[in-house]
């Protein structure tokens, strides 16, 4: 990939837009603001509003990166080394920018809100990232990287592929459920209902995968 390239520029412009809007409203941001929230979207640690550039600028440089990598992937990992890197990757790379630039901004428009209420969008917009990676699962090949990475799944092509049909269905589905489901609970609910959600949405595939491997395994012996 060069850096020159037209997709690549819009990356770098959706990723710093949230370093370009705090510096937009720098001015009008209290000299103290939250830096952190516990589980109930109440802030719980005070500092100093230069820390937001901290923050903001390491999640646009996480953006970045995390692009980077996914549309370098077939270069660096042992499982696609000699082929090309495949198209899902790059739309997903893209995804993880879009998201994350999100969330940036989430956190700097919160953070010097008096009412800290963009933050209560934080659950369902994790779980549409959920969605949005359901949505690829099906295309993303064996790699060491993305996906669902156990011993079973890099060592079979068939298990890896099943057992991604199905993750992607139950992210997609489940991700999007939750997202309008966190719009209508209560507050203090919603960090809890995501954790459930997304630990129910890890634990299936890989039940079911272990599945696919004892039964291959019962098969040949």
């Amino acid at each position: 990939m060069k850096p020159s390239s037209f997709p690549f520029i819009i990356v770098v412009l959706i990723a710093i837009a949230p370093l370009v809007y705090l510096a937009a409203i720098w001015q009008s941001i209290p000299a103290i603001v939250p830096m952190h929230f516990n589980s109930q979207m109440q802030p719980d640690r005070m500092a100093s509003k230069s820390e937001l550039w901290f923050v903001a600028i390491l999640m646009a440089g996480v953006s970045l990166g995390s692009y980077l990598l996914l549309k370098n992937i077939h270069k660096i990992d042992p499982k696609r080394v000699g082929k090309s890197s495949p198209a899902g990757f790059g739309r997903l790379g893209m995804v993880l920018v879009v998201f994350i630039s999100v969330l940036n901004l989430v956190i700097i428009i919160a953070s010097s809100s008096p009412s800290h209420a963009p933050l209560k969008l934080m659950p369902s917009l994790i779980s549409l990232l959920f969605a949005f990676i359901g949505n690829y699962m099906s295309s993303i090949k064996p790699n060491y990287f993305a996906g669902i990475r156990l011993p079973w799944t890099l060592n079979s092509e068939s298990n890896w592929k099943k057992t991604h049909q199905l993750a992607g269905k139950l992210w997609f589905w489940g991700g999007l459920t939750v997202a309008v489901v966190c719009l209508f609970i209560p507050d203090k609910a919603g960090i809890p209902a995501l954790l459930a959600t997304m630990l129910v949405l890890t634990v299936i595939p890989a039940v079911y995968s272990f599945y696919l491997f004892t039964k291959e395994k019962n098969a040949q012996s």
